[in-house]
Formats: C-alpha cells, structure tokens, sequence
C-alpha cells in the first residue's frame, strides 16, 4: 500500500504537479511561513534548502517544444520563479516579479504604467530616488508629478481628481518616518480608476501587507530587509488577481529591459527570508529603545519613529503595522547640519554608510547623501539611523558618546 502511494506521489510530480508551501498558506502566521519560505520540496533528491539554478539555457524538447517551461534565464530561471512565488504568497498576492535592484523596480512600473503626460500623485516624503527618476527620465516624457502630504485626506482627493495616472506613497517614509493610511488612500485611488502603488520596503510583508489594505501594488527593494544581510541587489513588485494586467505589463518590462537579477541573488534572497522574522524583532525592539533615549537628550530636537506615543501618527501605527514599527528611524538636533556631522563623525559601532536593513547598524546625514544626486530635501540637522542586530546597550552607549562629544565640540567651536 505504501509503495503505491509513493508510486501515485512520483506520477503526480513526473505530470508537474506542484506541492504548496507555507508561504502561501494564510492559515499559518507570518512568522511560520517566513521560517519555511521557498520550502518547496526539490522533488530529485528530497533537500530542504532550495537548489540554485544557475544555467541561462535550457534544452529545448524533440519536437521543439519547451515542455518543463524554461527556455532563457532572461525571460525566466527556477530559482527566481521560486522566489517571486514565494514572496507573493508572504504578501498574499497572486503573482510577483523580481528586478536587479530596487530602483530597477521602481523603474519597471513607471515604465509600464505611465505614458507620455501622465500625472503621479507621490508622497511627499519619499525615497530621493524615485522623486529623481520621476524629474528626470520621465520628464523628457512629458510627465508631472505632485508632491502631497498623505495624511492630508483632502489634499489627497484634490490630487487625485487633478488628473492623476498613478499614487505612489512609501509607509514609513524616509526619512521622515510619515504614515500613509494605506486603505484610505487606495480606497480614494480605485475609485477614480487610478492605480496605487505602496512601497513597503521598510515595513516587509512581516509588518504590513498593503494588498489586504486595498492597494494595487506593493514593491520592495529586496535588497534591504527581506535580504537582510548587505550583500545582495534586488527589487520585486506584487500585486493581486485584480492587478493582473498591471503585473503582466510590469513582466514584459522585466523580460525586455533585462532587469533580472541573477539566480544567485534570488537564492541569496530566499535564504534571507527565512530568518526575516527573528531578524526584524531584533531590528524594532532596538530601534524602539534607541528612539526613546533619543527623545530625552537635550541636544535631540525632534525624533521621527511611528513606534513613539509622541509621534503624530503612532494611532494609525499601531492600527496599522503589526508586531513591531520597523528599524529605521531619524532624529534632528539643535545644532543643525554642523553638530549632525559630527555626531555622525564620532560613532564606533554605529557605521558610516548609506542602505539599510542588514545585521549592522548604520548612520547617515541624509542631506549631505541626496546632494550627491540631487537638491537635498532633507533637513540639513537630520540623522538617519538603520537600527541593527546588535546588543541594544552598546547602541545606546556609543550613539550617547557620540551626541555629549560631537555636540560639545560644535559649541566650544562656535563659542
């Protein structure tokens, strides 16, 4: 009876039968699913870590015909179909398609939603990045863009009935930290028959599914937390049944373009998602500490974390975010632009880089960055921290050190 069984097993997967895993199991919790994502079974020998596919041609049938699916690992390759299903399954979506980088990704849907003279409703707090590309690369198509507060319902709705093709918000933003009511927001969105998309790459889908909230897309740079350890590049966008059009237009970009990132980064990638979860405990508990000395030094003059009672939104924070506020945070001090660089100067465990979401904790003068590409939007005395794995006294202790020694020295400067 048994050997039957196995026999009738073996049929169904030699028919090309797939075997679901967690990750798209809604009954299970987040944390569960993201313990065994991309656990599908690697049905030739039984392992559970999954394979790495790294081929970029596969052998075309007798008949010519490509029967297992795969052809070119531009247009497709099993480890990243593994990824963009299981990720797709963690934001309860329908389908997924990855890119080599965030901004690949970003790119992909401006690209495959807007058309020339189209009008983008953006946050405006929001990445440097995507403000860029917008002033940018879509000018030269005749596209605009309008910057509103999203937590202003009214400003929000005019935007949208001015002739928007698209709304775009982040939730956290950065590097203010600022909210998006995302149901609200995508609600106001559909019915004008505009598409909304949420970039959640600070909250991953273990913090806030925007899909559930109604929103038509959600993009991560998979880069940061979902990959979680500083060594890979990656962007991927997920939608719903209802977003299918838009997803299939965002693929042809994909494929076209050639924005894929390598199997090794997907494998790199599913591997991260594993300890997503556990990692991102780490990252909120600690950022919540920090945040709370930060807002009692005096040299601090305001503290952006929606995990504080003080912050504007922490309401819609704890309505809409679940299991924590995430590990990126800001702060500003009195002394403005000079005593945030030398604050900035003075950390030893707290690294000076740019990034986010890996095991080592980062700070950076957001200003002085955006000025490399840009006109900086951020306030000249901002700091913004990426909030680690490591030990929460040590963060405290070094970052305290820093702000008494760099503060000091700006007054004695400056006296």
């Amino acid at each position: 009876m048994l050997l039957t069984q196995r026999r009738l097993c073996w049929r169904a997967l030699a028919r090309g039968h797939k075997v679901r895993h967690l990750s798209s199991e809604a009954a299970w919790h987040v944390q569960s699913r993201l313990a065994q994502a991309g656990s599908e079974i690697d049905h030739a020998h039984g392992s559970l870590s999954p394979p790495l596919h790294l081929s970029t041609t596969f052998e075309r049938d007798a008949d010519g015909g490509y029967e297992r699916g795969y052809f070119y690992s531009r247009s497709d390759n099993p480890t990243r179909s593994l990824l963009e299903r299981t990720v797709a399954g963690l934001e309860g979506g329908s389908d997924a398609v990855s890119f080599a980088s965030g901004m690949a990704s970003i790119n992909a849907i401006f690209h495959a939603l807007l058309e020339p003279g189209s009008h983008v409703v953006l946050a405006n707090d929001v990445f440097h990045g995507t403000a860029t590309l917008l002033s940018g690369s879509y000018a030269r198509w005749g596209c605009t863009f309008e910057r509103v507060d999203m937590s202003d319902t009214s400003a929000v709705q005019a935007a949208i009935d001015g002739g928007a093709s698209l709304v775009w918000c982040e939730t956290p933003s950065n590097p203010m930290c600022k909210l998006t009511n995302v149901h609200d927001i995508a609600r106001r969105a559909r019915a004008a028959g505009v598409p909304s998309v949420v970039d959640a790459t600070w909250c991953t889908p273990a913090l806030l599914q925007p899909l559930a909230l109604g929103a038509d897309l959600v993009m991560h740079s998979s880069t940061k937390y979902l990959g979680g350890h500083s060594d890979l590049l990656g962007g991927i966008v997920v939608g719903g049944e209802n977003s299918a059009p838009l997803l299939a237009a965002i693929r042809s970009e994909q494929r076209n373009a050639g924005a894929v990132p390598s199997p090794f980064d997907c494998w790199l990638l599913l591997r991260g998602l594993r300890s997503l979860s556990a990692r991102l405990n780490l990252h909120c508990s600690n950022a919540l500490a920090v945040a709370k000395m930060l807002e009692e030094h005096s040299a601090v003059s305001a503290v952006h974390y929606p995990g504080l009672p003080s912050h504007p939104q922490h309401e819609l924070a704890k309505a809409q975010m679940r299991s924590g506020y995430g590990g990126m945070l800001s702060f500003e001090l009195h002394g403005g632009e000079e005593a945030a660089v030398a604050v900035a100067a003075r950390t030893k465990l707290w690294r000076r880089a740019t990034s986010l979401g890996g095991p080592e904790s980062l700070i950076q003068h957001n200003a002085s960055f955006e000025a490399l590409w840009t006109t900086p939007t951020s306030p000249p005395g901002l700091l913004r921290l990426s909030v680690g794995l490591e030990n929460v006294e040590d963060l405290l202790r070094d970052l305290q050190s820093a702000l008494d020694e760099g503060v000091k020295e700006v007054f004695e400067s400056s006296s």
